[in-house]
């Protein structure tokens, strides 16, 4: 059963089946029984939970507050933003009745034609349009600003072709919404924002990232600047990991939401928006975890240290249980997650194997002569090595251990990325590199024709204009137009 538990498809062999395989045996996630939509498992949801707990403080810490805004948004509101609409009007799932009757032969439940709604409400995509509607009841003077709202929520967008965590028609998510007297002041805030999501993702999910502004082709719908955070994952493809959106005055305007200024005019509001979603459990997932299962930063995960005890008997069990819990309460006292697992339906290596699987950072495994010589076997997840330690102390060894796994897993993803990270000046070569995956360093001359082409011939896009990095001057390796910079191509999810 052990191997069983382990038997993943190798990353060398189909990456793309890895990650399915690990997804679904290390009780993350399943398929749900409506097409393109997941159930999140306990284990899963207990990661997610982590996230949205740090980010949700984060955000507090910086002014913001939450709110909840209707699910469901009438279709007229959608109209009012042309970019938005075009943007989200092939992902949208309508609702079109509002009531169900029985089927006059018996046979089920029929809807009602007589229920058609007046108008058709579409489940939101994101929302934009049903809050900048509420904030023209809020909004009326310059005292009013800034509105600093978050929602966590549900969203939904109609994939095709869907993945567990990285593509699904319906994701969790939050979604901050921001109104401001000032150009400035929104542009500021959107700036802000992606420096949050950045510190999330290098200081809790052990994922260094690239920090740009996307193409005006890459731009969120109705946005006037994306600002992006880009990770590379294990098999050499991005994955965008956060954005921020500078609004400008485009929802202002399409809801006619004015306020009175400090010169008493009257003027449109600012705006931005910013989000991350259930699509960081895919990033996680593919930055760290190993053919032997997910690799878990510790600061991330729900169990971060289990304790295994091996005995032949009641009575060893019994000694073993009283030191096991006495390591467990200070560990937990030092703010560690800890599971002791004395249950006697599992053998050892089956919980072993289990607990590998799904990640635990550090395995502290007891057995009575362990006891006896005052020692303690620990595994580190990372790594796999194992080590005896004295039993006296260990917890203070296991806090330091935690750190040192969390900076050792951020520092092996950043070497991986930095080798796969490449610079090319001629087209051809690019074509060639692509195929290799990683990052590239290219010039571009900043038309959305050649980034087209680009896309169209090679499948790569262009994932941001880093805010750090070569801003000399060059020519577009495609067209030879002058380029102002090099900006960070890839193959992307």
């Amino acid at each position: 059963m052990a191997i069983e538990l382990k038997n993943l498809t190798k990353r060398s062999e189909n990456y793309s089946q890895w990650y399915n395989d690990l997804v679904v045996k290390a009780d993350l996630a399943e398929q749900s029984p409506v097409r393109g939509c997941m159930v999140i498992k306990p284990y899963g949801y207990a990661i997610w939970e982590k996230m949205q707990h740090i980010l949700d403080s984060k955000f507090k810490e910086t002014g913001h507050v939450n709110a909840y805004f209707p699910l469901l948004i009438p279709k007229s509101y959608l109209s009012r933003e042309a970019e938005h609409v075009e943007g989200f009007a092939k992902e949208c799932a309508i609702v079109t009745h509002y009531r169900l009757k029985n089927a006059p032969d018996g046979s089920g439940v029929i809807v009602d034609p007589e229920a058609k709604l007046e108008e058709e409400l579409i489940i939101r995509p994101t929302s934009e349009t049903i809050i900048w509607s509420t904030y023209k009841n809020w909004i009326h003077s310059y005292r009013d600003l800034p509105i600093l709202c978050n929602q966590w929520a549900n969203v939904m967008r109609w994939e095709m072709r869907t993945r567990l965590f990285l593509r699904t028609a319906e994701f969790l998510w939050q979604e901050g919404h921001t109104a401001h007297a000032t150009q400035e002041e929104a542009e500021a805030e959107a700036r802000r924002m992606l420096e949050v999501y950045a510190d999330f993702a290098e200081n809790y999910m052990a994922m260094p990232v690239i920090k740009g502004v996307k193409s005006a082709n890459e731009r969120f719908a109705g946005a006037l600047n994306t600002y992006t955070i880009e990770a590379l994952m294990q098999d050499g493809k991005a994955l965008q990991s956060g954005t921020s959106h500078f609004l400008g005055q485009n929802f202002a305007k399409a809801f006619d939401v004015q306020f009175v200024d400090k010169n008493n005019k009257l003027d449109y509001v600012w705006a931005t928006s910013w989000g991350v979603s259930t699509r960081l459990m895919g990033a996680l997932i593919m930055s760290h975890s190993d053919d032997n299962g997910l690799v878990l930063p510790p600061h991330l995960a729900p169990i971060q240290v289990v304790i295994v005890p091996i005995y032949k008997n009641n009575e060893q069990l019994h000694h073993i249980d009283e030191r096991a819990n006495a390591i467990a309460a200070t560990l937990r006292s030092m703010g560690i997650s800890v599971k002791y697992d004395n249950a006697d339906n599992k053998r050892p290596g089956f919980k072993f194997a289990d607990y590998e699987l799904k990640g635990v950072p550090v395995r502290l495994v007891i057995g009575a002569r362990d006891l006896e010589r005052g020692e303690i076997e620990v595994m580190r997840r990372d790594t796999l090595e194992k080590s005896t330690r004295p039993i006296e102390g260990i917890e203070e060894y296991v806090k330091d251990l935690l750190e040192e796994i969390q900076k050792n897993i951020y520092t092996k993803a950043l070497k991986f990325r930095d080798k796969q990270t490449i610079t090319v000046d001629t087209y051809d070569e690019f074509k060639e590199k692509i195929e290799e995956g990683g990052f590239i360093l290219a010039h571009w001359d900043g038309t959305t024709e050649t980034e087209l082409k680009i896309k169209d011939e090679t499948k790569a896009t262009i994932r941001c204009i880093p805010f750090d990095g070569d801003t000399t001057p060059g020519k577009c390796m495609v067209t030879g137009r002058p380029s102002a910079r090099r900006v960070l191509f890839a193959r992307a999810y």
